[in-house]
C-alpha cells in the first residue's frame, strides 16, 4: 500500500505538509487545567522521549499524531511505511518499564520539571529489539550508536497511543514550530533544506549556497539551515555549544537567501532511513529540497573502523522516495579547498590538477586544543571562538 498524498502547494504558496494537514496537537488553556488536575499516573521522559513528544505536537512529524502502535511500528521496522501507507522511516515509540499501566490509562508525561502532554495508551507491547535493530539499522552491533540505544537505554516496554500536548520542553536553543517556520518562508518558490548535527566550516557553507543554483532549483529559493539540537553520538559536540556557533555565523554571514531554523530532533545515525526520516520533517516545515550528501547520516565501527552503511546507500534511498514525497534531492556536490581558486568540486579540481588542502577533523580537534591558528578556508572565525571558549 502505498500513500497517495499529494505534495500540492497550499494556500500560502508552500508545499502542503505530509498528509495534507500540519498537525498540532496543543490543547487549549481550559483542557490543560483539566488534564493536569484528573491524571493519575505519570512517567518521566527522557531527552529522546521529549524530542519525540515536541515533533508529534508541534506536528515535525505530520500526518502522526501520537506514538505509534505496535501494527505500525512492525510495519515500519518492515517496510518504512506505515499501515495508513504512509512513508515512515523510523517507528516512534514511547518506552517505559511500568507494569501497571492499563489499555485507556491516560499518563501525565513529565520532563525535567514540566508536564509535557497527555498519552491515552490504546497499545502495550514487549518489543522484539533484534528484530527492530535489524529492520531499522541493518545490524544488531552494539557497535552501531542505536542499537546500542534500544538495547541498553530503550526500557522494556512500547506504549501506542495518541497525545495531548500541554506545554513544549523549554531549551537554550529556541525551536520553532513548522508553522513559525513556514511563515517565514517565500510563496512559490523553493526551500532547500540543510541538515547537520556539527558546526558549520566553510565547505557546508560553500555546499549549502551552492545548491541554490542547482539546475532543480528556482531562481528566488532560500536554504533553511535546519541543524538538528537533540541527543546525538556520544562524540559529538553537545547541542547547546552548536547552537551557539549557528547564532554567531547567522550574525556574521547575514545572507538573506538562508533561513535559521533548529529542529529538536534526536538522532538515531540510520543512514539511508534516517534520510527517509529527515525529507518528511523537513516538509512538513515548508520545505521542497533536501540536500543529502555522501554517507549521511552514517557511522562506523568504533572495532573494526567499518562503515555500517554504502556511501551513497542514502542518496539512491532518499531519490528512490523523493516522488511519493513531492519532493526533490539535491546531491551534495564533492567541495574542496585549492590553492589556486580556493572552493571548487573534487572533479575540477583533478581535471586541472590543482593543489587541494586538506585538514581533517581529528587535526582540527587537535589545532582548538592547542591554540593553533586555524586556517579561515577551514573554519570561521566566530565558530572557532565559540567553540575554544566552550
Amino acid at each position: 500500500m502505498t500513500s497517495t498524498q499529494s505534495g500540492k502547494e497550499n494556500n500560502s504558496g508552500l508545499i502542503a505538509p505530509y498528509g495534507g494537514t500540519l498537525v498540532n496537537l496543543m490543547c487549549s488553556a481550559e483542557e490543560k487545567l483539566d488534564i493536569t488536575a484528573k491524571s493519575s499516573k505519570s512517567i518521566e521522559c527522557s531527552d529522546r522521549n521529549a524530542c519525540d513528544i515536541e515533533l508529534l505536537i508541534i506536528g515535525g512529524f505530520s500526518p502522526e499524531r501520537g506514538f505509534m502502535h505496535r501494527a505500525d511500528y512492525e510495519a515500519v521496522i518492515k517496510s518504512n511505511r506505515t499501515t495508513s501507507g504512509y512513508l515512515f522511516g523510523l517507528p516512534i515509540v514511547f518506552d517505559t518499564d511500568r507494569e501497571d499501566l492499563n489499555i485507556g490509562d491516560k499518563v501525565l508525561l513529565t520532563y525535567k520539571g514540566q508536564n509535557l502532554a497527555e498519552l491515552i495508551v490504546e497499545d502495550q507491547w514487549e518489543p522484539d529489539k533484534v528484530l527492530e535493530a535489524q529492520g531499522c539499522y541493518g545490524t544488531t552491533s552494539l557497535e552501531h550508536p542505536a542499537v546500542r540505544m534500544i538495547a541498553t537505554e530503550r526500557k522494556r516496554f512500547y506504549i501506542g497511543g495518541p497525545l495531548k500536548g500541554l506545554e513544549l520542553p523549554k531549551r537554550i536553543f529556541p525551536c520553532k514550530t513548522p508553522s513559525e517556520v513556514r511563515n517565514q518562508l517565500p510563496a512559490n518558490e523553493d526551500v532547500v533544506a540543510f541538515q547537520c548535527r556539527n558546526p558549520i566550516h566553510r565547505a557546508h557553507y560553500e555546499l549549502f549556497t551552492r545548491a541554490l543554483k542547482a539546475n532543480n532549483v528556482s531562481n528566488n529559493a532560500v536554504v533553511l539551515v535546519h541543524p538538528t539540537c537533540g541527543p546525538t553520538q556520544q562524540d559529538d559536540i553537545p547541542g547547546e555549544i552548536r547552537f551557539q556557533t549557528y547564532e554567531r555565523l547567522a550574525a556574521e554571514v547575514k545572507n538573506p537567501n538562508i533561513r535559521w531554523s533548529y529542529l529538536p530532533y534526536a538522532m538515531h545515525m540510520a543512514g539511508p532511513r534516517e534520510a527517509l526520516q529527515h525529507m518528511i520533517i523537513r516538509r512538513n516545515y515548508g520545505c521542497t529540497h533536501f540536500i543529502i550528501g555522501r554517507d549521511m547520516a552514517g557511522c562506523k565501527s568504533s572495532i573494526s573502523g567499518e562503515d555500517f552503511y554504502g556511501p551513497y546507500e542514502a542518496q539512491n534511498f532518499a531519490r528512490e522516495c523523493a516522488p511519493e514525497l513531492a519532493m526533490e534531492t539535491v546531491p551534495s556536490l564533492n567541495l574542496v579547498y585549492t590553492q589556486e581558486e580556493g572552493y571548487v568540486t573534487a572533479e575540477h579540481a583533478e581535471a586541472r590538477g590543482l593543489h587541494i588542502k586538506k585538514l581533517s577533523g581529528t587535526q582540527f580537534r587537535k589545532m582548538l586544543r592547542s591554540g593553533e591558528e586555524i586556517p579561515e578556508w577551514f573554519a570561521f572565525k566566530s565558530v572557532v571562538e565559540v567553540l575554544r571558549s566552550a
